[in-house]
């Protein structure tokens, strides 16, 4: 199969590459519900000394830069209680946590999660945290400009291998809202 956007070595239907996946992305694809059938879901095989975007990009495809989103978990605060989310936003943005963030979580703080806590909860690697198989009582924060694009690179749940995702699957994920002005410049 050829990836429908970069320059990878091997592109996979997610359905035929579960055993690549940690165990809450390889649930959510085997269990796929939408409009988007779960093998439009590609499972891209990455080396993960090219993680870092500048090198990424310069191996796998300059195009991506612009086709790329980013999910971090963020933590909402309000009296005693705490709130965990996933925002993802294009990665040529960054998420607007003490506006957009603070104010749909109807949180009087917010902030970006500790890495410990943002592994533990999701069971996905710190730097392939991925929108596809978070717990389902979480609010997915999509930005607008991340469901617009045919297909959106994001992490696998791995720091190896990369998802891509058609865009308009991405408003369809358990618990997602979209909304205009998550991502910032």
């Amino acid at each position: 199969m050829h990836a429908p956007i970069g320059n990878f070595d091997s592109a996979t239907p997610a359905p035929d590459a579960l055993d690549e996946l940690t165990r809450p992305v390889a649930d959510a694809v085997r269990h796929w519900r939408g409009s988007v059938p779960a093998d439009q879901i590609v499972y891209v095989d990455t080396d993960p000394e090219w993680a870092d975007t500048a090198t990424f990009v310069e191996h796998y495809g300059p195009e991506l830069l612009e086709q790329s989103a980013n999910c971090v978990v963020v933590t909402g605060k309000r009296g005693g209680g705490t709130t965990l989310a996933a925002c993802v936003v294009l990665s040529t943005t960054r998420v607007d946590v003490n506006g957009v963030v603070r104010r749909h979580l109807g949180a009087r703080k917010a902030s970006f999660a500790s890495m410990d806590t943002a592994t533990g909860e999701t069971g996905m690697e710190y730097g392939g945290i991925t929108p596809v198989g978070l717990p389902g009582d979480w609010p997915v924060l999509v930005d607008s400009a991340v469901v617009d694009l045919p297909y959106v690179l994001v992490g696998s749940g791995r720091r190896r291998g990369k998802l891509l995702v058609p865009g308009k699957a991405f408003a369809e994920l358990p618990g997602a809202v979209v909304l205009e002005g998550l991502g910032v410049s």
